[in-house]
C-alpha cells in the first residue's frame, strides 16, 4: 500500500469537504474502557474459497501448461495436433489409472516428420530468458527398433518461430522420466509446445509436462507463483477446499473424491469437471481435472500461507440442481464408503507415519501431520435427504475424532423454504458451524448488514462460506464498497461469525464461467481486484477483541449512509475502527474512544473511486488501491471528515 504524510493527500474527495462543512457532526463512541473483555474475534475470521472454476486449478492456480498430458481426456487428442504416425495404445501403460499413452513411429521418408503440438491453456505464454521444465514418461517399445531415440521439444511462437527447443534422448525398454529445460528466446503469448520424433523405428511417450521452473517456493511441478503470492497477501485465517459444486458433481461418478487425488501425480485419475457444460454461454468442453493440484498440495498451500484448512466432503448426494432425484443419491445404507472417506481424510491430514493414510502422507514429504480441525459435509445440499445423511457422518466423526469441528450447510440461499428447514436441522445434529452463501445484488448486502444481531448465540456458529456482491459491473468499486459494508456486521457479532471467505476467488480472463472474482489473471499476469483489497484491510486489522461502537448508543449499519464496526488488536494495543461511507454526501465524524486518555500518532486507510464502476484489470492493476495516510488525534477523540463513497481504516495505538 502506498503511504502518504498527511491524511490530506488520500481524502477521497477533496470538493467534498466544502459541501459537508454545511453537515452535522457524526458523533461516533466507542468503549475502549475494557478493550480485551470484547468479543473474542477468530484468527480464521477472513478467509478464502477455493474452487476450480473459471480455470482456477488447470490453467490458473496449477501451474501446468499442457493441457490433456495423459491423454485421458474422452476425446483422446483434446488438446493436441498430431502429424505424421502417431497411434494411441493402453497395453503395458505407464500408470495403471492413466492407461493411455502415444506411440511415436518414423514415417516412413526422411522429408516426413512425426510429432504433436499441444495449445496449453487458452495458448501458451512464456517470457524471455525464463526457464521451463520439460517432462514426459518415455520408453522403447520392443519392436521399436535398436539403440538411442530421440525426440526435439520446442516451443513456438503464433508466427511458428521456434523460441526455444532442445533434445531428448530415450533409451530402454521400461518406462523412465527424461527431461529438458527451455529457455526462450523471447516473450511468448498464444503458443506452443511441439515434439518431434528424430529417430527411426518407435517411442512411446506418456504425462507429457511443461512448468515454469520458479513456481511457488520453487517447488517442481508446483503452484503457479504470483497467484499463490496474492493468497498469502491476504493473510487468510482459513482456507476452504476443494470447492462447492466440485464436490458434488453433476452426478455421483464425477463428484470430487480426494483419494484420487493423492500419491504419485502422474497416477492420478482424471475427472470431468463439473462446470465444462453448466454455464450456456461459456462452455468448457475441454474442462477436466487432472487431480495435480490435490488434497495434498491443498493442505501444503494452507500451511505455506498459514491459514487453517477446511475441506469439504461429499456426503452421499451429486448437485441438487442436476440430479434432485435418487439417481444422485447414495442411499442411507451404502453410505459407509462415503462415511470411511472423511474419516480416512481426517486420519491423512493428523495420523501419524504408522497409520494407513498418514503413511501416504508422509511418503508424499509432509512426516508431519497437518494439524486438520475442520471437516465439512455438504455444500449447498437440502431437503431432508441431506440431514439424514449429515446425521451419519456427524455420529462416526465425533465417535472417532471428538475435537473435529464439523461444517453443516443451510443450503444454496440465504432465506426462504429451505434454509428454514435446515437451520433446525443443523441445531439438531448439533454442528459445530453452519455455511451459509448469497450472491445478492448491492442492495442486499446494505440491507443485510444487521442480519447476525439477532442470531441464537447458543447455537451452532455460522460460517459465510460464499458471498459476493453482484453489482451493476462485476469487481466494481461499488461491489467492493457494499461488501465492506457488509462486513461490518460480520465483525460486530464476531461472536456468531467466526469465519467468511469471499467465492469465487480466481478467474482466468479468457476462460471465465462466473463473476465477480477475487483474482483476475492471463497466462502470464494477474490482478487483484477491488473487492481483494477490501478483504485484504479487514484481514490485516481484524484485531482480536470486538469494541462496542455506537452513535447516540444505537449501531451503526447503514444510519445515514454509514455503516461501522471497530475492534482492538491485543499484540499492536491498537484501536481501529472501520467505516464505509456510501451515500453521496462527505460524513464529518467525531470518534471518542471512550475510556482511553491519550493515542500516539495514527493511521488512516482509504479505499475511494470516482466512477462507482471502475475496475481493476491486467492493464490498469492500480485504478483503484488503499492509500494510507496519518491520523492525528486530540487525546482521545479523533475528528476528520469522511469523503462520499469511500471506505476507511482508522487505527490508533496505545
Amino acid at each position: 500500500m502506498k503511504n502518504y504524510k498527511t491524511l490530506l493527500a488520500v481524502l477521497a474527495a477533496g470538493a467534498a469537504l466544502t459541501s459537508a462543512q454545511a453537515q452535522a457532526v457524526r458523533e461516533l463512541t466507542v468503549d475502549a474502557s475494557k478493550p480485551q473483555k470484547g468479543i473474542a474475534v477468530q484468527p480464521t475470521m477472513y478467509g478464502i474459497f477455493f474452487e476450480d472454476i473459471n480455470y482456477g486449478a488447470d490453467g490458473g492456480l496449477y501451474a501446468e501448461m499442457v493441457k490433456n498430458r495423459s491423454f485421458e481426456f474422452p476425446q483422446k487428442f483434446m488438446g493436441w495436433d498430431t502429424f505424421g504416425k502417431v497411434e494411441l495404445r493402453t497395453d503395458n501403460p505407464a500408470f495403471d489409472r492413466n492407461p493411455t499413452y502415444v506411440r511415436l513411429s518414423w514415417p516412413g521418408h526422411r522429408e516426413r516428420r512425426t510429432g504433436l503440438q499441444n495449445e496449453g491453456f487458452f495458448g501458451m505464454a512464456v517470457k524471455k530468458g525464463a526457464a521451463y521444465d520439460f517432462s514426459t514418461w518415455a520408453r522403447v517399445p520392443a519392436d521399436g527398433g535398436q539403440g538411442e531415440k530421440k525426440i526435439r521439444v520446442e516451443l513456438v511462437n503464433t508466427h511458428n518461430d521456434v523460441i526455444a527447443s532442445q533434445e531428448v534422448a530415450i533409451n530402454g525398454s521400461q518406462w523412465a522420466k527424461v527431461t529438458a529445460t527451455l529457455t526462450p528466446s523471447q516473450d511468448m503469448q498464444g503458443g506452443k509446445l511441439r515434439l518431434f520424433y528424430l529417430s527411426d523405428g518407435a517411442v512411446d511417450l506418456d504425462h507429457i509436462s511443461l512448468f515454469p521452473a520458479d513456481t511457488w517456493k520453487g517447488r517442481p511441478g508446483g503452484m503457479r507463483k504470483d497467484l499463490v503470492q496474492a493468497l498469502s497477501d491476504l493473510k487468510p485465517g482459513v482456507f476452504r477446499f476443494p470447492g462447492g459444486c466440485i464436490v458434488e458433481g453433476i452426478d455421483l461418478a464425477s463428484r470430487y473424491q480426494w483419494k484420487n487425488s493423492v500419491g504419485p501425480v502422474e497416477n492420478r485419475p482424471l475427472n470431468e469437471n463439473r462446470w465444462n457444460y453448466t454455464f450456456a454461454h461459456r462452455n468448457s468442453p475441454d474442462y477436466y481435472q487432472t487431480y495435480g493440484l490435490g488434497f495434498f498440495e491443498y493442505f501444503q498451500l494452507a500451511e505455506d500461507i498459514g491459514a487453517e484448512p477446511l475441506p469439504i466432503l461429499n456426503c452421499g448426494l451429486a448437485c441438487q440442481y442436476q440430479t434432485n432425484n435418487e439417481t444422485g443419491w447414495v442411499p442411507l445404507d451404502e453410505l459407509q464408503p462415503y462415511i470411511d472417506d472423511a474419516l480416512d481424510l481426517i486420519e491423512f491430514a493428523n495420523g501419524d507415519a504408522s497409520t494407513e493414510w498418514g503413511k501416504v502422507r508422509a511418503d508424499m514429504g509432509h512426516p508431519e501431520p497437518f494439524g486438520l480441525k475442520f471437516v465439512g459435509i455438504g455444500n449447498e445440499q437440502w431437503g431432508k435427504v441431506y440431514p439424514e445423511r449429515l446425521e451419519l457422518f456427524v455420529k462416526a466423526i465425533r465417535e472417532a475424532y471428538p475435537d473435529i469441528q464439523i461444517v453443516g450447510s443451510s443450503g444454496p440461499q440465504a432465506s426462504g423454504e429451505d434454509f428454514d428447514y435446515l437451520w433446525p436441522e443443523m441445531k439438531r445434529l448439533k454442528v459445530d458451524l453452519v455455511d451459509e452463501h448469497y450472491y445478492r445484488p448491492a442492495d442486499w448486502f446494505l440491507n443485510n448488514a444487521r442480519r447476525y444481531d439477532d442470531y441464537d448465540r447458543k447455537g451452532p456458529k455460522v460460517f459465510a462460506g460464499e458471498y459476493a456482491c453482484h453489482a451493476q459491473t462485476p469487481n466494481s468499486f461499488e461491489s467492493a464498497l457494499c461488501e465492506a459494508a457488509f462486513m461490518t456486521g460480520l465483525e460486530r457479532n464476531a461472536d456468531v461469525v467466526p469465519m467468511a471467505t469471499y467465492a469465487p476467488l480466481f478467474a482466468h480472463v479468457d476462460g471465465w464461467q462466473w463473476r465477480p472474482d477475487l483474482i483476475w489473471f492471463d497466462n502470464l499476469r494477474s490482478v487483484r481486484s477491488i473487492n481483494y483489497y477490501v478483504q485484504q484491510l479487514y484481514s490485516y486489522n481484524k484485531g482480536t477483541n470486538v469494541l462496542k461502537l455506537t452513535e447516540n448508543k444505537q449501531t451503526l449499519a447503514g444510519e445515514g449512509g454509514l455503516y461501522a464496526s471497530a475492534v482492538y488488536d491485543a499484540a499492536e494495543e491498537a484501536f481501529i475502527v472501520k467505516i464505509a461511507n456510501v451515500s453521496d454526501q462527505a460524513q464529518p465524524l467525531k470518534i471518542t474512544f471512550k475510556g482511553q486518555k491519550q493515542f500516539s500518532k495514527g493511521t488512516v486507510t482509504l479505499l475511494h473511486a470516482d466512477d462507482q464502476q471502475i475496475v481493476n484489470t491486467l492493464d490498469a492493476p492500480g485504478n483503484v488501491l488503499p492509500q494510507t495516510g496519518v491520523a492525528y488525534a486530540e487525546g482521545n477523540v479523533y475528528e476528520t471528515t469522511l469523503g462520499a463513497k469511500t471506505f476507511a481504516v482508522y487505527k490508533f495505538v496505545k
